[in-house]
This record gives structure tokens, sequence and C-alpha cells, in this order.
């Protein structure tokens, strides 16, 4: 006689898929990656933020297309298989997940940097990291609530914080001509957009849970598109914000950009209001990209593409449990040996190649599973091309590297069978 093993249950609805990509999105974007994209594209951020926005819609449009067809958990690993082939899938799969355990690095960092004492940045960032795990270790219901409440409060943070820095006198505003648009020239502009694109990521997430979505052909496309959509608007206005209240110099040094712009007002005690929403923002960006990495590696397990060992799902709980363990070691790593600008460009070469598969799956689509037009993918294609092309280049140096030990893992392994 054999016993089953426990499997993940459909429990998410629409507004519970949007919450979980709105808290992706929204910590990772805001306080984390228009400082460096600053440094790079000065005033031009604004355009590069706009191709970013551009090519994650036409990634968008792919996973949602992808994610109808194919309503399993792994997200792009599984299209990527089931369209392209083993390879293909494994380099998706690979991609998310050394990406986002750098980006979960990042989501940790950005959280110290806001509320830790000058010192203790890294031990609060474990800290962090070890409670969302143990939250997300308790069941995809427990995660999502928590999303909904952090979204909740930072969306309240977020708009305290526009109305103070429109309201409160905050000297002289920085021009924004048009001149100044265009003075970090091509490459500066599209290194920013690859910088940028890391903010967008978190629609993914919503991918990654298609085994725990209720109607997935349907809530799936719908949820990535409204926590998309609405994410954008968001990023404009701060971007905004940011450049005429701080100047494209001092926001390209800040490692807390929204609490210096508070700072420079006539109301500096109302800081902490920032400081509170940026912690909560990334504890909720930490939390769903947790949840999306476990996903991810469990679908790559039982492909034999990780260890079998992580396919393992929790017979109580409900989640890829020893995946979600795993991948929390490896995040502890890299914040103990990481920075939060060089996780930020590697985390979006990862996802870069990751959304590369996903269109080239998108293009390989029958007309009956086609919801949006076939040009759009193959903007996502080259859009992801051009972007990781352009992304500061320890961090291509980095992924490149860390993807041929991946390939030869797979290869070493399979050979092994």
């Amino acid at each position: 006689m054999t016993t089953s093993q426990p499997t993940l249950l459909r429990r998410l609805r629409t507004r519970h898929a949007v919450l979980i990509g709105l808290s992706s999105m929204i910590g990772a974007g805001l306080f984390a990656a228009f400082a460096p994209a600053a440094r790079a594209a000065g005033n031009g951020l604004l355009i590069g933020l706009a191709v970013a926005a551009v090519v994650a819609v036409a990634n968008a449009t792919s996973s949602a297309q992808l994610a109808a067809q194919h309503p399993t958990s792994g997200g792009t690993y599984a299209y990527g298989r089931a369209q392209l082939g083993p390879w293909p899938g494994f380099l998706a799969g690979w991609g998310f997940v050394i990406g986002k355990t750098a980006s979960c690095a990042a989501m940790a960092l950005t959280f110290a940097a806001y509320v830790a004492p000058a010192g203790w940045e890294r031990p609060l960032a474990l800290v962090a990291i070890a409670v969302i795990t143990a939250v997300n270790l308790r069941g995809i219901t427990r995660t999502a609530t928590l999303a909904t409440v952090l979204v909740a409060l930072v969306l309240l943070a977020l708009a305290a914080t526009m109305i103070i820095a429109l309201t409160a006198h905050i000297g002289p505003w920085h021009p924004i001509a048009p001149g100044s648009l265009l003075a970090a020239g091509p490459y500066g502009i599209l290194q920013s957009a690859g910088l940028l694109f890391f903010a967008f990521a978190g629609y993914a997430r919503i991918a990654t849970l298609g085994e725990e979505v209720v109607a997935p052909s349907t809530t799936i496309p719908r949820a990535i598109v409204i926590a998309l959509g609405a994410v954008v608007v968001l990023y404009g206005v701060v971007a905004v914000l940011l450049l005429r209240g701080l100047g494209a110099d001092q926001l390209g040094t800040a490692s807390d950009p929204l609490a210096q712009l508070i700072a420079a007002t006539s109301q500096p005690a109302l800081a902490p209001i920032v400081m509170v929403g940026a912690a909560l923002a990334s504890l909720g960006a930490l939390l769903a990209l947790v949840a999306g990495i476990g996903r991810t590696a469990m679908a790559m397990a039982r492909e034999g593409d990780l260890p079998r060992a992580l396919a393992a799902v929790h017979p109580v709980h409900r989640v890829p449990y020893r995946a979600e363990l795993a991948a929390a070691v490896a995040m502890a790593l890299l914040v103990l040996i990481g920075d939060l600008r060089g996780a930020i460009g590697f985390s979006s070469f990862g996802v870069l190649v990751y959304y590369f598969v996903a269109n080239a799956s998108a293009l390989t689509q029958r007309d009956t599973y086609r919801r949006y037009p076939r040009a759009l993918a193959w903007v996502g294609l080259i859009g992801c091309a051009v972007l990781v092309a352009t992304l500061p280049w320890p961090a291509v140096l980095a992924g490149v590297a860390v993807f041929a030990v991946g390939v030869v893992a797979r290869l070493v392994s399979h050979r092994g069978r």
C-alpha cells in the first residue's frame, strides 16, 4: 500500500494574489531601487523608469498568458519546460531562485537600513529573514493575511509621505529640465532601467503560486494586470517627488531616499512615518519573495533540477518547507557578505534571464491560448536582452558565473543518473 504525498491547496483568490504582488513590488521599488538608478542616469531615471515599465508590461502579459495555460507551481520554470524544453526551463528556474534570493537579501538590508542603529544593520537583517521565513512556514493563508496587513499599512505611510512632501516647505525644488533627462546618455538610461526592473518583478510571485490559486486561468492574469498597473502609477509619482525634492545627486547617494526627502522639509519630525513604511514594505516584499522562491525550488526539485529532498511539502501547513529553509540559509549568507547595490544588480540579472525565457515561451504558444498580441512578447524578449547587457559589469560577471555553476551542476547530476 502506498501513501500519497501531501500537496498544495487552492486557497488564494484574486484579492490575495493582487496583495501578494503589491507587497513584492512596493517594497522592492520604492525603498531600494531609485538610488542606484539615479546614480546611473541622474534625472534620466524617469526615462529608465518608463523603459522598465514597458518591458515589465510586456513580460507581465506573457506571464499571464502562460499561467492561464499552465496553472502549476514554478512560474516560468514550468512554462519553459513545457514550451521550450528542460534546459530553457532550468535556466529560468535557476535565474529566478538565485535572483530572488539576492532580492531577499536586498529587502532584508533595506529594512535594516531604515530601522537599525548604526552597526546593527546585518544582525537585524538576519532577524527579519528568520521571522518572515517562520511566518511562511505556517502556511500560504497566513502569508496572504500578513501581506494584506503590511500593504495596507505601507500605503497609508506612502500617502502620508506624499502629502507631507507636497504640502510642507522643502526649499527650492530641483528642476527637471528636458535636456537633463538625456544627459547620462543611452547606456546610463538603460542601466537605470535594468536596475529599476528589479522594482517591477514582484508580479512573478503571483504566477509561482499557480497550485494555490482558485480558478488560476482567470485569477492569475487578472491579478498580474491589476497589481502591475497600480505600481506603475505609484512609482511614477514617487520618482518625480524624489528628483524634485532631493535632486539626482543626493538621491544617487541615499540609502533611505524617502526618509531624506521628508527630513528636507519643514516637518522633519515626521520622518519616522517613512521609516515605518519602508520597514513594513521591505518585510512585505521579503514575505512574498520567500513564498515564490520556495514554490519554484519545489517545482525544480520535483523534476530533479534541484535536490529532490527540496520537493517535500509539510503534511500540516502544506508549504514546501525544506525549500524555504534552504532559501533562508542562502539569504542569510548573502546578507553577511553582500551589499544593497550589488544585490539589486545581481537580482536584476537573474530575473531578466527568467523573463527572457518567459517571453520566448509565450512566442511558442498556439493561438488557442493567446490573449495578447505576439508583438508584446517580442518587446519583452528584446527588452530583457538589452537591459541585462547594460547592467553594471560586476553584476553581469557574477550572474554569468553563477549560471555557469548551475549548468555544470545540472550536467553532472543528470549524467550521474
